[in-house]
C-alpha cells in the first residue's frame, strides 16, 4: 500500500512538471529580414490575375506540438504599404473606393482557434478587421517545417491561403462579376522566442 505523503508528492510534481510538458513555443514573425509574405490577387476583368502584397507588417503566433489545437497568431498590416507593382492603381488602392486607408490605416487578424488535420495541414479560424469591418474568416494551413537556424535559434514556417469576399468588408467599387473575391496568400517564418 503506497504511503498518502508519496502520493500527494507525486501529484505536485506531475502538476509542477505539467506545463513545461505542454510548454506552447512562442515565435516572432521575421519580416525584418523579409523571411514572411502576404500577398493577394484577384482577377482582372475576369481575363487575367492582378498580383499585390503588403509590404509592411508584423506579428507572432504560438505553437504547441504535443497541443497544436491551442495555437495562437496576431497579425496587424499597415493597409497603406499595399503595392500591386502600378503607382497609379496602388494610389487608387489606398483611396476611399478600396481600402481608404486614411481612415483605416491597420487591417487586423486574431485567431480564435485551430484544427491539426494529422498531416501537416490544419484550419486556423479567427476574425479579420478590415476596412472598418471585423469578419470571422479561415485560413487554410500548412507546417511547412521547423528547426535549427545558422544563427544558434528556432524557426517554424507555415504558409496560408484564404478568400475573402469584398463586399462583406464593404469595399463595393464594381470591378466586374468576375472580380468579388480577392485570394489571400500568407507565407510566415517565424523566430522562437526567449521563454520568460
Amino acid at each position: 500500500m503506497l504511503d498518502k505523503t508519496f502520493i500527494r508528492g507525486l501529484v505536485v510534481a506531475l502538476a509542477l512538471s505539467g506545463p513545461a510538458l505542454t510548454h506552447a513555443a512562442d515565435y516572432l514573425i521575421d519580416t525584418d529580414k523579409a523571411h514572411a509574405f502576404i500577398q493577394f490577387r484577384i482577377k482582372h476583368l475576369g481575363y487575367s490575375w492582378l498580383l499585390g502584397r503588403f509590404n509592411d507588417f508584423d506579428g507572432s503566433f504560438s505553437y504547441d506540438e504535443k497541443n497544436p489545437e491551442a495555437s495562437s497568431v496576431t497579425v496587424t498590416i499597415r493597409t497603406g504599404s499595399i503595392d500591386s507593382n502600378h503607382a497609379e492603381r496602388d494610389k487608387h488602392l489606398r483611396g476611399k473606393d478600396f481600402l481608404d486607408v486614411d481612415k483605416y490605416p491597420e487591417a487586423r487578424f486574431v485567431s480564435s482557434g485551430f484544427k491539426e488535420n494529422g498531416d501537416g495541414t490544419g484550419v486556423l479560424t479567427g476574425d479579420l478587421t478590415l476596412h472598418g469591418v471585423t469578419r470571422p474568416i479561415s485560413i487554410d494551413v500548412t507546417h511547412i517545417g521547423h528547426g535549427p537556424d545558422p544563427w544558434g535559434g528556432q524557426r517554424r514556417g507555415f504558409s496560408g491561403v484564404t478568400t475573402l469576399t469584398l463586399a462583406d468588408y464593404d469595399i463595393n467599387y464594381n470591378l466586374g462579376p468576375d472580380a468579388r473575391e480577392v485570394e489571400l496568400f500568407l507565407s510566415v517564418e517565424g523566430i522562437e522566442q526567449p521563454s520568460e
